[in-house]
């Protein structure tokens, strides 16, 4: 699944492309994409028409203004949704979901393998939660000064869980996971099955830091790509080429040389070093 700087990567893609953007026809190739209220027909006639503005993510949601006035358009990629842009007539492939065209015949494509992505259309003057609901319970953002060391001990005191387990936890933290939940706790030194109500607060502060930088770093490659990601020209992510440890079973550690360890931890594999983190 897309986390935080794929989803990023995408946001920067689709605000570059759809700059003065009109939506001049909309074919939705998958009922089930659209989860607003009123389904595909109010979707297709709230959008229609309408100029796409300017483009914010929330965890791992991206949303776009419509103007003038026109509400709001939300997407969610979930597992292996992306975009792809056509500045020239082309056949769809046999996963695409929703297609939207310009006056100029330029395509925005949302393509869909495992048909989980989601859509909204929320109308103006509508909280962007009352419709994508899923927005209420989202944690604070990585970046923002909310999400401090000690933010993380008040909300992980008592707690038996491990620490991977938590950061996978959208109300703990917005747009984490799986990946950058290993590669932040290795950069802290940290075991990921520690129970996180057990981790000072310097190990708390160290792990937000790091976590921090791992998505910067991330975003500013575009990303990781080990198998469906990629961005709207079809660009791979390049952060899975310098990963630490994810996705790195059985490899030497880039740092001290000890096999890499994977193991099922809440039904996600988790990857560390057994020295450097302890």
């Amino acid at each position: 699944m897309p986390e935080l700087p794929e989803v990023e990567t995408v946001r920067r893609g689709l605000a570059d492309r759809l700059e003065s953007f009109e939506i001049a026809e909309i074919e939705v190739c998958r009922a089930r994409a659209i989860a607003s209220p009123g389904g595909v027909e109010r979707f297709v006639a709230g959008l229609k028409g309408a100029m796409v503005g300017a483009w914010s993510r929330r965890g791992k949601y991206l949303m776009a203004q419509l103007e003038p006035n026109r509400g709001s358009w939300g997407v969610h990629l979930r597992m292996t949704g992306q975009f792809q842009w056509h500045a020239t007539p082309a056949a769809p492939c046999s996963h695409t979901r929703v297609r939207f065209w310009n006056q100029n015949n330029e395509e925005l494509r949302f393509v869909d393998l495992r048909s989980f992505g989601e859509m909204w259309w929320i109308p103006e003057g509508n909280d962007l939660d009352s419709v994508m609901t899923g927005l209420k319970r989202l944690g604070p953002e990585p970046f923002s000064d909310a999400f401090t060391g000690a933010y993380l001990k008040q909300r992980l005191k008592g707690s038996a869980r491990p620490i991977k387990t938590a950061l996978l936890d959208q109300s703990l933290v917005a747009g984490v996971g799986n990946i950058y939940a290993d590669e932040s706790l290795f950069a802290a030194g940290i075991p990921p099955l520690s129970p996180s109500g057990k981790l000072t607060i310097e190990q708390l502060v160290r792990l937000r830091d790091e976590l921090v930088n791992v998505l910067h770093i991330s975003i500013g490659v575009g990303g990781t790509t080990f198998s469906d990601f990629r961005d709207l020209e079809g660009v791979n992510g390049n952060y899975g080429g310098q990963s630490w440890v994810y996705r790195r079973s059985g490899q030497p550690c880039r740092k001290c040389g000890t096999p890499i360890i994977r193991e099922k931890l809440s039904g996600r594999s988790t990857h560390w070093c057994p020295s450097c983190q302890r």
